[in-house]
């Protein structure tokens, strides 16, 4: 790498959440409640899967890497916000910046990515019953889950190469509380078109094309519901997709209002990403969990097993 690519800071600043000194406390507290939340509840839905055997099923297991999936988004991003709330030091080294930057698109990726597979697989489950165990093989699902990985790794890593090569200069304040690529962008005194347009093409593949995928699986689903108009029908389907629709509307509405409907970093931009890298992480389980009857009966299960040993002991 020339001279004239390398960095001139070593460090950069975030400016965290918009609060008052005041509030500081208070959203600690809040976000720490939330984060703890969030890694407890997905560690409880990967534990039910891999105990009990009637959750080994290609659902529960795209639901169980997008568990691990979740925890590792929240992981990267929030327990900096909540040393940065703590000790009010608000600076992140230069290679820190860029690590959380690259992990935090590697999981968000994943995220979209293992959403469209678990909506093929509801169409499978619905759309073609018959075929389903012979469709949904366990090489397929793990070729999925696989691809899934790669695709949003290596994306991450290209978008991180190209910003690498960036020079940064005097202003090194990032008006966020993670180091997110546009942000970083913003940042950089030196030419941005080749990133800008790497960024606008891999979105077709990282964003719309899961996006689609979900489309063009459900409305098939809503056409054989509506084909057959029957209430046994329509809530056997929605106990099945119900989930994973509140999931995806969630992810891809926070999305949406981030990197589509705005133009510039504000709090209501800062809100949504909150949403994203924290709230929907955290309600995934609860989703899941309080509309799925197998996922209750494991955890009854495992509860009544834990009391027995405790009567034991």
């Amino acid at each position: 790498m020339g001279p004239e690519n390398q960095s001139s800071v070593s460090e950069f600043l975030l400016l965290g959440l918009p609060m008052r000194p005041g509030q500081q406390h208070g959203f600690f507290t809040l976000f720490l409640g939330m984060y703890l939340t969030t890694v407890l509840g997905n560690l409880l839905i990967i534990l039910l899967i891999r105990l009990d055997c009637r959750l080994h099923t290609p659902m529960y297991f795209f639901l169980s890497h997008l568990a691990f999936s979740d925890i590792s988004l929240s992981s990267v991003t929030v327990p900096k916000m909540l040393t940065n709330m703590q000790t009010w030091q608000q600076s992140i080294p230069y290679v820190g910046c860029i690590a959380q930057m690259y992990f935090f698109m590697c999981f968000a990726g994943v995220d979209n990515f293992l959403l469209a597979v678990m909506a093929y697989d509801r169409y499978v489950a619905i759309c073609r019953p018959l075929h389903y165990t012979t469709i949904m093989r366990e090489g397929l699902c793990v070729l999925l889950v696989a691809v899934s990985w790669i695709l949003s790794c290596g994306s991450a890593l290209l978008h991180t190469f190209l910003l690498v090569r960036l020079t940064f200069c005097a202003n090194n304040t990032i008006s966020h509380f993670f180091c997110e690529l546009t942000a970083l962008l913003k940042l950089s005194c030196s030419d941005i078109s080749l990133n800008e347009l790497v960024i606008f093409s891999e979105g077709v593949m990282l964003l719309f094309l899961p996006l689609c995928i979900v489309l063009g699986s459900y409305i098939p689903i809503g056409t054989i519901i509506l084909r057959v108009p029957s209430n046994k029908r329509f809530f056997k389907a929605f106990s099945t997709c119900g989930s994973h629709l509140l999931v995806v509307s969630l992810h891809y509405g926070t999305l949406t209002s981030v990197y589509l409907l705005s133009s510039s970093w504000d709090s209501k931009d800062i809100t949504a990403s909150v949403m994203y890298t924290v709230v929907t992480p955290m309600l995934n389980p609860f989703i899941y969990s309080l509309r799925n009857r197998d996922i209750k009966q494991a955890l009854e299960i495992c509860v009544a097993g834990l009391t027995a040993l405790n009567r034991i002991h």
